[in-house]
């Protein structure tokens, strides 16, 4: 089925578009536009929504709001938002009532025609792939980009063509329910993560694997050979498989030399690109997303636009992002670490002792891992927010925790920028890196990020 097809069948459809945020919202105006009548259903109440509910009700949308938003909804088709979860009770009885629940980005890559990549991963899925997009658009490819990164394609669809690129990042929420796959699929890592929605960590694993489950052998696959994890995935890949590594050479792959070299090999041909000093941005893994990005593009884009892209691209928003100095001291925002492994990565990539800003919203995550890495990395450590205990807890019952780093508890990241501004002293590195979710105070680490950096910026 085509795009024209398909809006074609929605017309006078009842469609329920579960979530009224930054995905849904143009998706929303899009169907009303095509003929569809649309629910735009949300938990949240009118007030807490804003203008955005006024702006659907106007273009003809009827709101469903509140605690009850999903029960007994009479439509055709549900769409639910990324965050949502698959197995909701609510969900599972529409399916038994007969009704079609699916998802932007189910629809999106079934009607697709462009060359299509997709990344996905615990860490680094964002910036991998924000890499890839511009390797490709500094060759000159028309490249979309969205999923996960928080912008909606299926709007676009009517002008995306088969010569086009499309790159996007999905969570393990949107690919739990996916029953097709990319042309070049990346996993960019797996650790425990989101346990406070999926069942289990087997759950979790399972739907990062339909990223792959479902291509044929025309497709790439790029697999991270230092995980064990996604390593394991490789039994699973039906056409060409590639993987990237930190630690050894590969016969098929992207891979970092011990002197720093990064060198991609490619069906028996090893070329030297560029030295990991090159890259503009921060740290260890953004080597890795590097390595994971030059295996996904290779033989789409030449060497000069891989290297151009790391000598220029300063990285991602809320990803160890330098706000500014003051009195000599530099401060970074680290918002998007919303898991220990973030944080680990977040801390490893600067050279020095830092001043460490952690504590946040509760995903049932372990924080013994994280352990090691504070007590190595860490001058002092400001904890707040619903998860500061469990973070103190780990510190203290590790048998190697001397009193040192400090720990210093604070009512919430206001308080925690004011006391870093008093105690850090010249040539000092102060990162917000929470290490956990935000939710318990902001709506997403976006948010967060943003008021760090008010805070920094208003020192």
């Amino acid at each position: 089925m085509d795009c024209k097809q398909f809006f074609e069948q929605i017309k006078g459809k009842k469609i329920a578009m579960c979530g009224i945020g930054v995905s849904n919202t143009p998706l929303i105006l899009d169907f009303l536009k095509k003929g569809a009548k649309v629910y735009a259903c949300d938990r949240r109440s009118r007030e807490m929504i804003g203008d955005i509910a006024d702006k659907l009700e106007a273009a003809g949308a009827e709101l469903c709001l509140g605690e009850g938003y999903l029960d007994d909804l009479e439509v055709d088709i549900i769409f639910r938002t990324p965050g949502m979860s698959f197995n909701l009770p609510e969900l599972e009885a529409a399916r038994k009532k007969g009704i079609a629940v699916t998802s932007e980005m189910e629809v999106f890559f079934d009607l697709c025609p462009a060359t299509l990549f997709a990344i996905t991963g615990s860490d680094g899925k964002t910036t991998t792939t924000t890499l890839i997009a511009k390797m490709l658009e500094a060759e000159g490819k028309k490249v979309f980009v969205g999923g996960n990164i928080g912008k909606p394609l299926l709007p676009e669809i009517e002008n995306i063509t088969a010569d086009d690129f499309v790159v996007v990042e999905l969570s393990s929420f949107q690919l739990i329910s996916m029953r097709k796959s990319p042309d070049v699929a990346v996993v960019t890592n797996l650790a425990p993560n989101h346990l406070d929605v999926h069942k289990d960590m087997e759950e979790y694993i399972d739907a990062k694997k339909n990223i792959i489950l479902h291509q044929n052998a025309f497709s790439r696959t790029v697999l991270n050979r230092d995980n064990e994890i996604t390593n394991d995935f490789k039994k699973y890949a039906r056409g060409q498989s590639l993987s990237f590594s930190m630690t050894e050479p590969l016969k098929n792959g992207a891979w970092l030399e011990s002197d720093g070299t990064i060198h991609m090999t490619y069906r028996g041909l090893d070329a030297p690109i560029m030295h990991r000093d090159d890259i503009a941005i921060l740290g260890d893994h953004n080597v890795e997303n590097y390595l994971a990005a030059i295996a996904a593009v290779w033989g789409f884009a030449g060497m000069d636009s891989i290297k151009k892209v790391a000598k220029e691209f300063m990285g991602v928003e809320h990803r160890i992002e330098f706000v500014r100095e003051v009195n000599g001291v530099k401060y970074y925002n680290d918002s998007i670490a919303s898991s220990p492994t973030r944080t680990i990565a977040g801390l490893k990539a600067f050279n020095q002792k830092v001043h460490l800003i952690a504590g946040g919203y509760d995903k049932h995550i372990p924080y013994e891992p994280l352990v090691p890495y504070i007590l190595e990395k860490v001058e002092k450590l400001y904890l707040c927010g619903a998860t500061a205990n469990k973070i103190e807890a780990a510190v203290r019952n590790d048998k190697n925790y001397n009193g040192t780093p400090e720990i210093i508890r604070c009512e919430s990241i206001t308080a925690a920028v004011l006391k870093a501004n008093e105690i850090a002293k010249p040539g000092d590195v102060v990162t917000l890196s929470p290490a956990s979710a935000s939710f318990d105070a902001y709506p997403n680490f976006v948010a967060r990020g943003n008021h760090f950096k008010e805070l920094v910026n208003k020192l």
